[in-house]
């Protein structure tokens, strides 16, 4: 199957970074979920649980607003803090 890869940044670490078959965001307009070959886009982050899929386990971060671009398969997270 497919990956994506993901990077979760703030600006004092790296929270995660690796290879995800899905990522669902809280987007500024609503929660959106990325998969393999979406569109690209850049969009701001509300507060909410970034939810991604490793091999069908299930992770997240609680942030508290951020941004995140995608793009050739990759989807950059760039938070303010987590909580």
């Amino acid at each position: 199957m497919d990956k994506i890869t993901l990077d979760i940044i703030t600006p004092e670490s790296v929270i995660f970074n690796g290879e995800v078959t899905s990522v669902t965001l809280p987007g500024a307009k609503g929660i959106f979920t990325v998969l393999i070959k979406h569109a690209p886009l850049i969009s701001t982050l509300t507060k909410g649980k970034i939810i991604y899929n490793i091999d069908e386990k299930i992770f997240a971060v609680e942030s508290n607003g951020g941004v995140v671009e995608v793009k050739n398969n990759v989807v950059t997270v760039c938070l303010e803090t987590i909580i």
